[in-house]
């Protein structure tokens, strides 16, 4: 049973996604009830692997594709992390779309391409080798370009020309670096050690630069970012599953995966390739922040936060030291719920209220007052403030800096929280504070299920961050992957 796990995991959403494609327009239920069934599956399998990870147990499908070359599916500590995430907001993200999207068109299209999405994400956190991370990896690219593209309108198609253009010459160099990497040592296999042991550290920088600016395009380091803020033409529901679960994240897992399983921390601190990409990190982490300070667009602004913290995910990794790696770690879970919080707040402003600007949410609490209290908690756990989800991340990255011996992590850390609260703060003193410009609007949070999701993660957010001591915590978890994982 353990073996067929991994592959029963990923199924709930592939088959989901190939039933849904043929279900028609005007039967609105049965795609509700397969979209919800295969999120409800997907997340049971999930917590039943919790438990057996945690206990020592080992969930492992290989398949042969060619003499020598395998796909392997590994549920290990560092995958369940990435497929926890994956698989609640995927069940939060179904309810939300099913309320924004009403009975418009196209849906077997966008809910199977969504779930699709979906089945990508989770092929590429259950990869165990190279090249099946890299299958599942532009899979992802090629699943999500419909979404992007949903509205079909001059926008949107622009969009995606823009997005496939960036994530198909990032799989290119991922590829290029990939292939050169396993001609000189083989198949590579995630999380076993020495594989790399001997080869020429010159080569190994090249390909690892080649490696990381492949996974650096969605991972939105700068200057590989552009496509991220185009993209917000998209429906709501996609800009929350791009920023919070799928694209970014995946190219995030990908180096932490390149950084941890591929060379190790040992051979990154040999090569002297961890403080360059810390470097472009943390230009990032501002640079973002800068930008979202001077958007004018809500979700433009939220695109370049994105940009921003996905960034904190990879400075903990490239500072390879045990406390900046779990707060890397623990950010990938913590940005992912409060992010995701955030777009479905925005979507929400904008479908009942019409409010797409920052200068046109004057008074959205008084009509709205359940969705702008969901969006000011993800705003300030972003910002840090403690005891919310954000401050844990920002104090073991900052700790771990000091620790790495990298005290200039602080300053990043303490200048991108400034500009979180500089970009963050003028929207909920407006919406809470300001008089609605025009007449006084009548409350407007229906459907239910476009208010309750964003609550949901709301309330997570928080949680994770008062109860972060407790098993089976994000940070907890992070500290039993550094520990178990890579012997720190």
């Amino acid at each position: 049973m353990n073996a067929w796990l991994p592959v029963l995991t990923l199924m709930t959403s592939f088959l989901s996604a190939l039933v849904i494609f043929r279900i028609p327009n005007h039967k609105p239920g049965l795609r509700t009830f397969v979209n919800l069934t295969g999120a409800l599956a997907k997340l049971g399998l999930v917590v039943l692997m919790l438990g057996g990870v945690a206990a020592g147990e080992i969930y492992e499908t290989r398949l042969a594709l060619a003499p020598g070359l395998e796909l392997l599916l590994r549920v290990d500590a560092l995958c369940l992390l990435f497929l926890t995430l994956s698989a609640f907001l995927w069940l939060l993200t179904t309810l939300y779309a099913i309320a924004y999207l009403g009975e418009g068109p196209n849906q077997a299209r966008f809910f199977g391409f969504f779930s699709l999405c979906v089945a990508a994400t989770t092929g590429v956190a259950l990869s165990g080798t190279l090249v099946t991370f890299f299958i599942f990896y532009e899979l992802l690219t090629l699943s999500t370009w419909p979404l992007v593209t949903h509205k079909g309108d001059e926008a949107s198609i622009a969009a995606g020309r823009k997005y496939l253009a960036y994530t198909l010459g990032g799989g290119a160099l991922l590829l290029v670096g990939m292939v050169w990497l396993e001609s000189l040592a083989g198949p590579i296999e995630f999380a076993v050690s020495g594989q790399l042991v001997g080869l020429d550290p010159a080569n190994l920088q090249i390909i690892f630069f080649l490696l990381v600016a492949g996974l650096g395009v969605k991972a939105a380091l700068i200057p590989l970012h552009g496509w991220l803020p185009a993209a917000m033409v998209a429906p709501a529901p996609v800009s929350a599953l791009l920023h919070a679960v799928a694209v970014v994240k995946a190219g995030a897992f990908g180096i932490l995966r390149v950084v941890y399983d591929v060379y190790g921390f040992d051979l990154v601190q040999t090569l002297g390739v961890g403080l360059p990409l810390a470097g472009v990190a943390a230009a990032t982490i501002i640079w973002g922040s800068l930008r979202a300070l001077f958007q004018t667009d809500i979700k433009k602004r939220l695109a370049f936060s994105t940009v921003s913290q996905v960034s904190y995910i990879v400075l903990g990794t490239a500072l390879v030291g045990p406390l900046a790696t779990v707060g890397g770690l623990v950010h990938l879970v913590h940005q992912g719920l409060m992010k995701i919080t955030l777009f479905f707040c925005a979507g929400a402003l904008a479908e009942r209220l019409k409010i797409t600007r920052v200068d046109q949410i004057d008074g959205a609490a008084r009509a709205m007052p359940l969705t702008m209290f969901a969006f000011s908690i993800a705003a300030l756990g972003m910002i840090g403030v403690p005891p919310m989800a954000g401050f844990i991340s920002k104090w073991q990255l900052g700790v771990g800096g000091l620790e790495a011996g990298q005290p200039w992590v602080l300053f990043v850390l303490g200048t991108s929280s400034l500009l979180n609260a500089a970009y963050f703060l003028p929207l909920v003193y407006r919406a809470w504070f300001n008089p609605p410009l025009g007449e006084q609007p009548a409350k407007r949070e229906r459907p239910v299920m476009l208010i309750a999701p964003a609550l949901v993660s709301a309330a997570a957010a928080v949680l994770v961050g008062l109860f972060a001591g407790f098993e089976f915590s994000p940070l907890q978890w992070a500290q039993l992957i550094v520990s178990r994982e890579y012997g720190r």
